[in-house]
């Protein structure tokens, strides 16, 4: 059992995938834009943790090779009856691929990764991208590892803490990260949030 399923997150997830479903409005992520104008047309993107898979939607509408995946199986099928296509249950830690992807889009689900295993999450995340392949992803920001009221873990780093998890300087081009504020799942109280867009060197070794 993975600590995504044996703390509440995964039951989380897994109750209200309906709800989830219904979720997002049509509205485009507004990250999205700028992370695919990073990339050539037709790029290979996985996405980590893709929720109702409204992102998954507008890069498939835009005509990017996309591979959406969740490591709820009650969330994946939700999205795969939105997008008409399968959508993979895939834990994060499970990933094993190589340099098979020009770009890893994680919105809000790397965050549920436990702070000890993160470092190894994002070497996994490098390991499958090709060489100059463009990873982003979203973290609701804090001073450290948290539960929150619904029962789901939250690793709740800092700009700091996600430098270091990513590591040293060579291992990853850091484009562009962001702090932000914005609501969380019940639309209450907002909640700050960074957004890094980070690029494997196009020299680099796995």
């Amino acid at each position: 059992m993975s600590d995504f399923e044996a703390d509440g997150t995964g039951s989380f997830y897994a109750a209200n995938a309906d709800r989830y479903a219904q979720s997002g409005d049509g509205v485009v992520n507004p990250f999205l834009r700028p992370f695919l104008a990073r990339l050539p047309p037709g790029s290979s993107i996985l996405e980590l943790g893709c929720g109702a898979g409204r992102d998954a939607q507008a890069m498939l509408a835009a005509g990017y090779d996309v591979v959406p995946t969740d490591g709820v199986p009650e969330i994946a099928s939700a999205a795969a009856k939105l997008l008409l296509r399968h959508v993979g249950v895939l834990k994060f830690e499970d990933l094993d691929e190589c340099e098979l992807y020009d770009a890893v889009w994680a919105n809000a689900s790397l965050l549920h990764v436990r702070r000890g295993k993160l470092s190894d999450v994002l070497a996994r995340i490098r390991r499958a991208l090709k060489p100059g392949g463009l990873h982003f992803a979203t973290y609701k920001s804090g001073a450290g590892p948290g539960i929150d009221p619904y029962g789901r873990y939250y690793n709740y780093p800092s700009v700091a803490d996600l430098q270091a998890a990513y590591g040293s300087p060579g291992r990853w081009d850091l484009l562009a990260v962001e702090e932000y504020i914005e609501p969380g799942f019940d639309k209450g109280r907002p909640e700050p949030w960074i957004a890094i867009t980070l690029r494997k060197p196009a020299t680099a070794g796995v």
